[in-house]
């Protein structure tokens, strides 16, 4: 007697059989459904309006995707509009675990404590727990703080330290711990960079200056005075690289101009005294000064009128401390102008960043933050609450 290879004890009848239990398994969810709860979980805080590229951002999923979901969301009362192209979801976020971030601060100058009040009020509206270190501007507190950092066993560190000697061993250290790392402003090995676009910041500080000799002294420049910060390493150096190659373009003849190198390490008093040092013992000439921070641009300041030469310099700084801005307010200064770089601004960028970073999501291995020159003609514009 014969029997077919159909029936249902044949091995093709099992096969099939097996087929379409594997595709049910792989259909007993509507893929509609999981996007949508995607886009739910895209709201990350209670009352957060989320715009439409922030959800594309946050789903990985195609911006059309994303605004048929949100709309069947808003249609079916889970999410509601809140102005123009920005969503609230209805939904309490699902709780997570709270980051623990270690944040090594240096809070000896106006801009680093900027930083740091920036840093912890972003912490509270992320609500991310931020653990705070000060390496004091010295590389043993650094060297200590990874160490203590590393025991309280934070999910990532933001590091804020000066020295370039040590930026190799600290960052060793978190990642043996496998901590993450944020280098703001000095670049540690291996670690995300945030911070100055320094030869770009050098540019704009060059091409200011260089306008200014050009409107006011004909071009004719006799000096170049360079305050710079070797301890900080080739990164803020390349300050003074970019002042230079601006002036370069703009003054004629500045490869026959004097250039002169002088170390702005130290807190005021100390580079004033270096300055003052150089100006008795030399002549004073018509000359442009090039600081690598706002502190040695106004002792460049202090130090040529202390010599009876206020009229013969002309000076930029970088970072828009609050002493420099009111000095661009004094009728007659000599300080041309200063770059900023919104230090007030960095904690609503780094930890948003860091969250980034311990999600997973892929990010730039260095993020620039926004420059611009500060001027006695729009520093009342831009600072309007300084006094």
């Amino acid at each position: 007697m014969l029997t077919s290879d159909r029936g249902p004890g044949s091995g093709a009848y099992r096969n099939s059989e097996q087929h379409v239990k594997s595709v049910d398994r792989r259909r007993n969810y509507a893929n509609a459904v999981v996007r949508a709860c995607e886009v739910l979980k895209a709201f990350q805080r209670e009352g957060e309006p989320v715009g439409l590229v922030e959800l594309v951002e946050r789903t990985a999923l195609s911006k059309t995707t994303v605004f048929r979901l949100v709309q069947s969301l808003v249609r079916g009362g889970l999410v509601e509009r809140a102005g123009k192209g920005r969503y609230v979801s209805r939904i309490r976020p699902l709780t997570s675990r709270t980051f623990r971030l270690g944040f090594a601060e240096q809070t000896d100058s106006e801009f680093s404590r900027e930083v740091t009040a920036s840093m912890q009020r972003a912490a509270a509206r992320e609500q991310v727990h931020l653990i705070t270190v000060n390496n004091r501007y010295s590389p043993r507190e650094a060297l200590r703080n990874a160490d203590f950092l590393i025991r309280e066993r934070v999910d990532l560190v933001l590091e804020f330290q000066t020295y370039e000697r040590v930026a190799p061993i600290i960052a060793a250290k978190f990642l043996e711990a496998n901590i993450p790392v944020i280098a703001i402003e000095i670049p540690h090995p291996g670690a995300t960079y945030f911070g100055a676009n320094n030869y770009q910041a050098g540019l704009i500080a060059g091409n200011a200056l260089g306008r200014w000799a050009n409107e006011n002294w004909r071009g004719e420049v006799e000096r170049i005075l360079l305050l710079e910060l070797p301890i900080a390493g080739p990164l803020p150096q390349l300050r003074i690289n970019g002042f230079l190659d601006a002036l370069r373009k703009i003054l004629p003849g500045m490869a026959g101009i004097p250039t002169v190198h002088l170390d702005g390490r130290g807190d005021f008093d100390q580079i004033l005294n270096v300055i003052r040092k150089y100006l008795r013992r030399s002549p004073m000439k018509r000359t442009l000064v090039g600081a690598v921070n706002d502190m040695c641009a106004l002792a460049a300041l202090r130090a040529f009128e202390e010599a009876g030469g206020g009229k013969h310099c002309a000076v930029v700084g970088q970072n828009a401390i609050r002493d420099a801005r009111d000095e661009l307010r004094r009728p007659g200064t000599r300080l041309v102008g200063t770059v900023a770089y919104f230090p007030e601004r960095y904690g609503d960028e780094l930890v948003p960043l860091a969250i980034r970073i311990l999600q997973k999501k892929p990010v730039p291995a260095a993020v620039f933050v926004k420059h611009q020159l500060i001027t006695p003609q729009n520093v009342r514009l831009l600072y309007p609450l300084d006094a």
